[in-house]
């Protein structure tokens, strides 16, 4: 259940926090729903680019009984960053850029495991698309001791174009398979690097996958085969930082 400080109901209550600013994280709208004030807010979610899921109405029943006139805005635990405004942010700081992207990660206690490893690795930022992914809700900081406080977030509404423009902004990308793969150890992440990590049931989306540089596996010796997402991002960051303090880098 939504504790009731994470989420704003009502039509012109909606659109007063989206005009204001309020991030939202989601935004749950009745499937028949009608009228001159529901036409001003998909007005105001169209000009503010907020992500609208079409639900039934006992989909938001669950979440409050009270008038919510068929709109419910769950409000995001953070302040996302723009992926094209932090990254020249980063070159003009001085900064050795690492970001890690997470494609299809859904499971709230994963992401709060791998933003904490981030965190404290000095990852750059966090990138996840609007859809499919984890909500970085109050649940998603507490997983991750806070480190979310700290750790920029990029939310994209195209996870595709998001790595073209890594890519075209002088990152190589790094991604995680069993297929044609190099050793982990065995590539250079000394540069600008953006790690991608996918779900652990779907892995890597093809389309993700084909803009990779790089293809890197971590040699697994057991029976099952299956490292948890969180665990293997936590190998894989901690790469990064040694090659980067071996060749006298610093993590950033």
């Amino acid at each position: 259940m939504i504790d009731k400080t994470q989420y704003i109901f009502g039509l012109r209550p909606v659109i007063e926090a989206i005009e204001s600013g309020k991030e939202i994280d989601k935004l749950y709208v009745k499937k028949d729903l009608s009228g001159d004030l529901s036409k001003e807010l998909l007005e105001v979610v169209r000009a503010h680019g907020v992500l609208v899921q079409r639900v039934p109405v006992q989909r938001i029943d669950r979440i409050t009984r009270k008038n919510h006139q068929g709109v419910l805005a769950v409000l995001s635990a953070v302040t996302y960053y723009h992926l094209d405004s932090l990254v020249p942010q980063l070159y003009e700081d001085g900064v050795n850029p690492f970001v890690v992207v997470l494609d299809g990660v859904t499971d709230v206690r994963n992401f709060g495991a791998i933003a904490r490893t981030c965190e404290c690795a000095g990852v750059s930022a966090i990138v996840i698309p609007e859809r499919n992914s984890v909500s970085v809700n109050a649940d998603a900081v507490k997983t991750s001791a806070g480190a979310l406080n700290y750790l920029p977030v990029c939310r994209e509404r195209n996870l595709v174009n998001a790595v073209k423009f890594l890519h075209d902004s002088g990152f190589k990308i790094v991604g995680t398979s069993d297929k044609n793969s190099h050793n982990y150890t065995h590539c250079d992440y000394t540069g600008p690097v953006a790690l991608v990590m996918g779900s652990e049931d779907e892995g890597i989306s093809p389309e993700i996958m084909k803009l990779c540089d790089t293809r890197a596996v971590i040699p697994e010796f057991g029976e099952i085969n299956s490292l948890n997402v969180s665990v293997a991002s936590g190998i894989m960051i901690y790469e990064v930082v040694r090659q980067r303090l071996n060749d006298n880098q610093g993590v950033i």
